[in-house]
């Protein structure tokens, strides 16, 4: 293994750069692979088209026989492709895409082969549903689930190397019916946001039929060499690297953010650029991030489950091209200690179907209260179902992450900047107030005199933030890189969907008490106010006055995932995901169960691998260069040299032994604490305990000690690639 460190740096001078097709207009390839609405149009019959259409737009069921003649013209647009397969794309709750190919090719009962793809298969397959986490709604030997075509996303195209594959995305659920995917539940809340939008919508204009969620994701990630990557057992096994000394120079001179894009890398990103116009993907922007080996790209918004299907294909996509680049793409949160972790910021807004983003200020009274409704139950519902937002994006790899190095703490809060909370506290200051001619002027605020036209940007950013307004969205920083965005777009939509329903009651309360309708919305958003103002905070999210204001306000802190998770299976959690339809309680037990486990796996495995490391590649090499200044000390004692002469041997040879008898200890005490971990047989408290009797005493004390001898063997007999070389070598 020490030569394929060193043969890794060699290799990188001789390392022939993959050629990448020349530049050619991006509308000249957009959705080449895409079945979109415009091909479909040629394919299909006008039932079959008005049909998918229908479904589409309007959320219709598509008639079985109308689907025959929908996948024959898929059939036909395929083959046309040079397509021999298709599958079913869904997303089970493994965090990653899932695919079962079958071929057009079949035979018919005299032995005629033929191909073939009719309705039934595009409507539903059958995949072995055993394998996949059910938190126990299946039992091992129940092998049965269902997929079944999603029509609101686009069926596409799949190239592989030579091979492509028509993939159908589509939701999967259980035998008995439970979802067991991420794609069943973000559908049903996008459909319980649309309907109570709809209803308070109602309130400013009743030609508003549809309500959009709207998603734009920014995907931050490292990229490294792939020699160095096969060479740190570590980032093979868990993404990360559990050990691993921070250089000299690290991101503080912040000399890599926007700069010149290596021409490696550049050449890379031109290639996934590439296969993800081809899919409809639609990415805007490029360019490096704060730290060294560290990038970012991100699209224009889409519908909220289109854009969750293209983040998850993309990330596919990248790890496939970046291969083919003999390069690697790290997506965990977290690969290296010291410097950013990867977040997936999610730029979330709505729209309506005349043409309205419902998180813009307007340019009159009416709009401007629209804006103020809409504004205002996001902050409600962030400040009431805090908790659930946190389990949404709890996981093992987003622990390490929160609380540092730019990403927001565990603490949720939201960030709107000075002129919105100076709007706020003007209406608040109305609180308790009579009805009266006062409410009149307030509902004539106008916003746009309040607030800078700074194009979209009217408030700053706050990189702490972990929920922050920037203009005419929120941006929820917290979601992990790694993560599924469906997870947190569920939870953020049906949190909405719930708060709007609610403030529609009372809206509607006063106006039956015979209050006009636009007083009765302003004395509702008032309460809204000030019920949750506490969630608003504009400062340093990484303070310890933070920490301690948000303890006085009672903002939650949860800091492991074990314990976050719990918000998913409270009383309230289960009251809020049923009466939306978006779960039911043994939906949620399930998915609470599956995250535990997965967090339990993880942290298993970063210590099993913690363990091998120290014992193949930290000590051997410690223990090498330990014999060697045993020899060397020996040799110039024997000359008859004085000992002041080896005292810097000598004491460098104190501390590398130091360091070993540390380390073996602790390592054969974090063994001894994952056996007694591994024995509790209750998931939750197995969770907990890998956390607070493996991972928080040992990880950063066993790393400590390797990170020592790291900078105290001598660099040619150490095994695995160090940061500097892993950063800043491409």
């Amino acid at each position: 293994m020490s030569s394929l460190r060193f043969k890794s740096i060699d290799n990188l001078s001789t390392q022939s750069q993959e050629k990448v097709a020349g530049s050619s207009k991006i509308t000249a390839i957009f959705n080449e692979n895409v079945f979109t609405l415009k091909t479909a149009r040629e394919f299909l019959s006008d039932e079959a088209y008005k049909s998918l259409l229908h479904s589409i737009k309007g959320g219709k069921k598509i008639d079985r026989v109308v689907a025959n003649q929908i996948s024959a013209g898929l059939r036909q647009w395929a083959e046309a492709k040079g397509v021999t397969h298709f599958t079913h794309w869904f997303q089970p709750l493994t965090g990653t895409a899932a695919e079962k190919h079958d071929s057009f090719f079949t035979l018919k009962s005299d032995g005629t082969p033929i191909e073939e793809f009719d309705g039934a298969a595009l409507i539903q397959q059958e995949p072995d549903a055993s394998s996949f986490p059910s938190g126990g709604l299946r039992a091992t030997f129940e092998a049965r689930g269902y997929t079944g075509w999603d029509p609101s996303s686009p069926i596409f195209i799949m190239e592989i190397g030579s091979g492509k594959t028509l993939c159908i995305p589509t939701i999967f659920v259980s035998y008995t019916g439970e979802s067991l995917d991420y794609k069943a539940p973000l559908l049903k809340a996008l459909a319980s946001l649309e309907k109570s939008a709809v209803d308070v919508c109602h309130y400013f204009d009743k030609n508003v039929n549809k309500v959009t969620a709207t998603l734009g994701w920014e995907q931050e990630y490292f990229v490294i060499d792939e020699g160095f990557f096969n060479a740190r057992p570590d980032l093979l096994m868990s993404g990360r690297t559990v050990f691993g000394h921070s250089p000299a120079k690290g991101q503080q001179l912040e000399d890599h953010y926007f700069g010149s894009i290596p021409e490696r890398i550049y050449a890379f990103m031109r290639d996934f650029e590439t296969e993800g116009y081809k899919l409809g993907i639609p990415l805007r922007t490029r360019h490096n991030e704060v730290a060294p080996a560290q990038f970012e790209c991100a699209p224009i918004f889409e519908e909220v489950s289109v854009g969750v299907d293209h983040n998850l294909l993309l990330m596919d996509i990248m790890d496939r091209v970046a291969r083919r680049h003999k390069l690697r793409v790290l997506l965990h949160e977290k690969p290296f200690a010291g410097i950013n972790g990867n977040g997936k910021h999610n730029n979330w807004s709505m729209s309506t179907d005349t043409g309205v983003n419902l998180l813009a200020p307007g340019k009159t009274p009416k709009t401007n209260l629209m804006f103020l409704t809409f504004f205002v139950n996001t902050i409600k519902a962030v400040h009431d179902y805090s908790d659930i937002l946190r389990a949404s994006i709890a996981s093992a790899g987003n622990d390490f992450r929160l609380g540092a190095n730019e990403a927001p703490p565990a603490i949720i809060s939201v960030f709107i900047g000075q002129y919105l909370t100076k709007v706020l506290g003007d209406v608040k200051e109305r609180v308790g107030s009579k009805f009266d001619e006062q409410d009149e002027a307030i509902l004539k605020l106008d916003l746009h005199k309040s607030i800078p036209e700074l194009l979209l940007d009217n408030t700053d950013r706050n990189r702490t933030s972990p929920f922050a307004f920037t203009g005419n969205k929120f941006e929820f920083r917290a979601v992990g890189s790694a993560a599924n965005c469906a997870n947190a777009m569920t939870a953020l939509n049906t949190i909405l969907a719930e708060t709007l329903s609610t403030f529609k009651k009372d809206v509607d309360a006063l106006i039956d008490k015979g209050e006009k309708k636009e007083i009765a919305i302003m004395h509702v958003i008032r309460e809204y106010i000030v019920a949750s103002e506490k969630v608003l905070f504009e400062g340093d999210g990484y303070s310890e006055e933070w920490h301690h204001e948000a303890e006085r306000r009672g903002l939650p802190n949860v800091r492991t995932t074990p314990l976050a998770l719990d918000a998913m299976v409270t009383d309230k959690a289960k009251k809020l995901f049923e009466d939306n339809g978006v779960y039911s309680h043994t939906e949620l037990e399930a998915r609470h169960e599956i995250e535990l486990e997965k967090y339990i796996k993880k942290v298993q495995i970063e210590a099993r691998i913690m363990g091998e490391l120290v014992t193949s590649h930290i000590l051997p090499p410690s223990i090498k260069y330990q014999n060697t200044l045993i020899q060397n000390i020996k040799g110039m004692k024997e000359i008859g040299l004085k000992e002041e002469s080896y005292a810097n041997q000598k004491q460098i040879l104190v501390k590398i032994s130091e360091h070993i008898s540390k380390i073996s200890e602790l390592v054969e005490k974090m063994i001894e604490a994952r056996k007694v971990a591994n024995a509790i047989t209750n998931t939750r408290t197995k969770a907990i305990a890998y956390n607070a009797q493996v991972k928080e005493p040992f990880f950063d004390a066993i790393r400590y000690h390797a990170d020592k001898l790291e900078l105290l063997v001598d660099d040619k007999e150490w095994v695995l690639p160090k940061y500097r070389e892993m950063l800043f070598l491409r």
